[in-house]
């Protein structure tokens, strides 16, 4: 997305961390039958695979998925209504073949990878594909990984996802690669591997969305009058026919608040429609105390949050405020939907569902406190106000756009909720 989280503020394409990534810097592409091994196929449908790197077999014949594991995935297209080579177009995060000191195969390094990963997204922006499927971790190590700050984990992770990409402005598809098929040898993976894969398919006629851009949907409110009209526009909600839910967010000094002497809330965000958010600074006014104890003690609007036990020990302890009708939680939704292990951060759902890469961008190091230290203060107070509250609010903002969609996969209506 565009705005003052930019790629160029967050991470670079090509030179993520200053080093040179170049063939000659990787060297992988000498003593091979086809180096720099170019991408192959039709691509009749609009589908772009991204495998891991050439094997032997396919350095010999110059293509991809020439090998036991490419005649895996031919076969598994077919049965499927595509065809490998005639429908897509098929390039590696690699594109010369890997091979250890006694010219056997080998994974490809990190390294290699990035030295590689320009080659990749030049071809992404001359073909625009309209759904790129990654084939195991270093596809995904390949397209995502130098612009996810976070732990990137492997292709258990991140198989499954459609994902709505804005930089490549395609869907991204992580698969398992069919090598590990092979090797586990397990009916439930390989049925698990079919489903993705014709998911996937699936995305080929689904029109990539047309995403507002959300930072102007952000509604910054500095004057303190407007603070508490926006706070008692909010409360008045509860007297619309249907029933309200909002979700809302704060920025705090660290992550527990029980050592009110050192601790404060920076500014909280609010959000009770897809198509804006209110952010407002902490005041110290006892009106503010007011409104604000008002809006999230009504017990006629539902509220919702990202791990809601954090908002409601902060407003408790902070402000002695008792946030009454919590009706959702979208870390416990994403749990209950999905029970793998690192998906149910809100970053990492704004990415799967949005399209959206680490939006928290330079602001992310102000928030981090003593990670030995539970109690610490972080540095969030000397970052750039207008940005942790534009921060701020896009959490808010995404809260209630993912929650909606966590409703509508689990046959909720909101309105009951409340």
């Amino acid at each position: 997305m565009e705005g003052f989280f930019t790629k160029t503020q967050t991470q670079s394409k090509d030179r993520p961390d200053g080093r040179t990534y170049s063939c000659a810097s990787c060297g992988l592409y000498q003593y091979k039958f086809h180096p720099r091994m170019p991408a192959f196929g039709n691509f009749k449908k609009g589908i772009l695979n991204l495998g891991e790197s050439p094997g032997e077999t396919e350095d010999k014949k110059g293509r991809q998925w020439q090998g036991k594991a490419g005649r895996a995935l031919q076969h598994a297209y077919r049965q499927l209504g595509i065809d490998l080579f005639e429908d897509c177009l098929n390039i590696n995060s690699v594109n010369c073949r890997p091979t250890d000191d006694e010219g056997t195969n080998r994974p490809p390094a990190a390294y290699e990878i990035a030295c590689c990963r320009k080659r990749v997204t030049r071809l992404i922006d001359k073909y625009k594909p309209k759904v790129i499927i990654l084939h195991g971790s270093a596809a995904v190590q390949s397209l995502i990984g130098h612009r996810w700050k976070k732990k990137l984990d492997g292709i258990s992770k991140w198989r499954k996802w459609t994902i709505p990409d804005r930089e490549f402005h395609a869907w991204i598809c992580p698969v398992f690669h069919p090598s590990y098929v092979q090797r586990k040898d397990s009916e439930e993976i390989e049925t698990v591997w079919k489903q993705d894969l014709k998911r996937a398919f699936s995305m080929v006629d689904v029109p990539f969305p047309d995403f507002p851009n959300e930072e102007k949907q952000i509604i910054i409110v500095e004057d303190k009058k407007e603070v508490l009209d926006v706070l008692r526009k909010l409360n008045m909600g509860s007297l619309k026919p249907d029933p309200q839910i909002m979700t809302f967010d704060i920025e705090t000094t660290g992550l527990k608040p029980q050592d009110t002497e050192r601790h404060r809330i920076a500014c909280t965000s609010f959000c009770d429609s897809p198509n804006r958010a209110y952010v407002v600074p902490e005041l110290k006014w006892k009106s503010y105390k007011r409104a604000l104890k008002e809006l999230l003690e009504n017990p006629d609007i539902g509220k919702v949050a990202a791990n809601m036990k954090m908002e409601d020990t902060w407003e408790n302890v902070i402000n002695g405020i008792t946030v009454k009708n919590w009706v959702w939680d979208t870390m416990q939704a994403t749990h209950v939907l999905d029970n793998r292990k690192g998906i149910t951060g809100l970053k990492f759902q704004v990415y799967v569902n949005f399209g959206v890469v680490e939006y928290d961008g330079e602001i992310e190091e102000y928030l981090k406190g003593d990670p030995k230290n539970a109690n610490s203060v972080n540095r969030v107070f000397e970052a750039d106000p207008k940005k942790l509250r534009l921060y701020c609010g896009l959490d808010a903002l995404f809260e209630y756009k993912l929650a909606l969609i966590q409703m509508e996969k689990m046959g909720v209506d909101p309105r009951e909720l409340v």
